[in-house]
């Protein structure tokens, strides 16, 4: 059994941050890969950025530079620091996670497990 929980999302003004968190657990360990994910209504959920077993980042262009992805290994949690907020982050924020490499970190559907998402609103 495996999982995931978001928490810290909310409102903000553009241009303030706000930290996600995704706690994990079950059977899941530092070998996963996970990412973050978003999904704005009527629109394509699409990958915000991820991080590998190795330790190693991604980010989508439109995020680079402002969000940061990092993991606690002892904690079992996953984090996203944004900073510098737009209107056009506002979305539902999921936090996923695979066994080691199973392709791009971007394709959601290679992701078996899933949060049940925790919503940012910038104004």
């Amino acid at each position: 059994h495996v999982q995931l929980v978001e928490s810290g999302g909310g409102s903000v003004q553009a241009g303030g941050s706000l930290t996600l968190s995704c706690e994990a657990s079950g059977d899941i360990d530092s070998t996963y890969s996970m990412a973050w994910f978003r999904q704005a209504p009527g629109k394509e959920r699409q990958g915000v950025c991820g991080i590998d077993s190795d330790g190693d980042t991604s980010y989508a262009n439109s995020v680079k530079g402002r969000f940061t992805i990092s993991r606690d290994n002892d904690k079992n949690i996953l984090y996203l620091r944004m900073n510098s907020l737009q209107t056009g982050d506002t979305a539902m924020y999921y936090c996923a996670a695979k066994f080691r490499y199973g392709g791009p970190w971007y394709d959601d559907w290679k992701y078996p497990y899933w949060g049940q998402g925790t919503q940012v609103t910038v104004s």
